[in-house]
This record gives structure tokens, sequence and C-alpha cells, in this order.
């Protein structure tokens, strides 16, 4: 290095050379008290020995330790990695280098993620999810919408609600997913007039609401007609009138 000290370089590919050069000057340099020199000396005594480099170059990683959470998802460097959820509760370590996010259970390898960046979107692996739970993977905001507005307008209106409720539209598709349920249950029909008579009472009604309306049978009446009311002995008032009876 010190013989160019004095020279001036534009680009590191000029610097490069320039080192490459005094590089091999020095190499074929003699040596002062023995026989041959430093290229020599490599390829005669050590090059028989190298091994292969690694197919990927070495990377720095930072190891951590942690609990897995209930939703089986681990923390690495500001992201969220899902593990086998068999392990929710277990204490796990995490490698994190700049390309990949491993976790070990016990020196065991559980889990490996590619490095995510500036999300807030957990990085999920169907196989680690429970069966019950890998069919979330398939929902997302177009989805619900387009099953709600094929229900009915008003079924449209409640989902459309359900998702714009939160902060991101996945913290509603839990209520989205038992909308769904719903519809399976009490029929399409049934599930649309449901809507339709919450929105009458709130423009931002609840899955509770919707699911209080069709288990008492609310959406089978009629908007302003008031449903049937017993009097004396069972009959209805109007049966009641027709038999004599007194009008409450």
């Amino acid at each position: 290095m010190a013989s160019l000290r004095n020279d001036k370089f534009f680009s590191f590919q000029e610097l490069n050379e320039a080192i490459r050069i005094k590089l091999d000057e020095f190499n074929s340099r003699p040596f002062q008290k023995r026989k041959g020199c430093r290229l020599s000396a490599f390829e005669e005594e050590k090059k028989a020995f190298l091994l292969p480099l690694p197919s990927t170059p070495y990377e720095t990683a930072v190891w951590s330790a942690e609990t897995v959470q209930p939703d089986y998802l681990v923390t690495a460097g500001g992201c969220r990695y899902s593990v086998p959820y068999e392990y929710i509760g277990r204490k796990v370590d995490i490698r994190t280098t700049e390309k990949c996010v491993e976790v070990f259970f016990h020196n065991q390898r559980i889990a490996s993620h590619a490095r995510a960046f500036n999300t807030t979107d957990p990085v999920y692996v169907p196989e680690h999810m429970p069966e019950a739970h890998r069919r979330y993977l398939n929902y997302n905001e177009e989805s619900f919408q387009q099953w709600a507005e094929d229900i009915g307008p008003s079924t449209g209106i409640v989902v459309r609600t359900f998702l714009h409720a939160h902060r991101t539209p996945q913290q509603g598709y839990k209520s989205c997913a038992s909308m769904m349920k719903l519809a399976d249950r009490f029929t399409p029909a049934r599930l649309e007039a449901a809507c339709a008579k919450a929105l009458t009472y709130t423009p931002n009604p609840s899955l509770k609401n919707i699911t209080t309306i069709l288990q008492n049978g609310q959406d089978k009446v009629k908007n302003g007609t008031p449903p049937r009311t017993t009097g004396s002995y069972g009959l209805t008032r109007r049966a009641a009138r027709e038999k004599g009876g007194v009008q409450a």
C-alpha cells in the first residue's frame, strides 16, 4: 500500500486494478533467506490443502430468546414469524441474519423464514397452523366483500363496516368469517334480512346484533309490523275479541 500512497484514483475499479498489479509484484518478489517467493510457496505447500468456499457468504447473526405466543408467533427484527403451534408456551432461540430468521428448540431448528422488513403482517407458514386456522389464510378484504355483495346489499354494508372498523382490515376478518357461519346456519336470505333489520337500529351494527336478531327470529318480522302477542288463555288479541274476550 505504501507504494501507492502518492497516486490518485477516481474510482474503486482503478484502485483495485492498481492494487492487483502491486500484489502480483509483491508475491513474485524472491525471498531473502530461502529459495522461491510467496507465490511459489503457496502453489507448492498450501494450495493442495485449500477447501472450496462456502456456497453462500458468511452472515453475522443476532441471537435472541422468546416464548412462543398463543398465536404461535415470535418476534424478530420488529416483524412476527410463525412456528409450529405445538410449541405454544415454549421458550425458543431465534437466529436472525440479514436474509433469514431461524427458530430453534433444544438446538433443533423448528422454523425458517425469509426475513421480512417494514411490515405489520405476520409471516405464516400454513403447516405451522392448526387445521381449523389454515382456511383463514385464503381470506382477504376483496373476497369477503364479494361474498357479502352476493348475499345482498345490507350484508355488504355490514361486512364493509366490520372491515373498516379497525386500524387494518385483517382485524375484521374474524367477524366476517363468523358472518359466513351465520349464513350457513340460518341461510343467506335470513342473514340479509337480519342485516337489513340491524341497519334500521344503528349504522354500525355488531356481530352480536346480527346473531341476536337471527336467534330471536326478528329477521322474519317485516318492518312496521308488530309481532303477534297473546292475550288471555294464549289467544291472540284478535281471536280473543272474536270469541268475546276482553281486549287488554
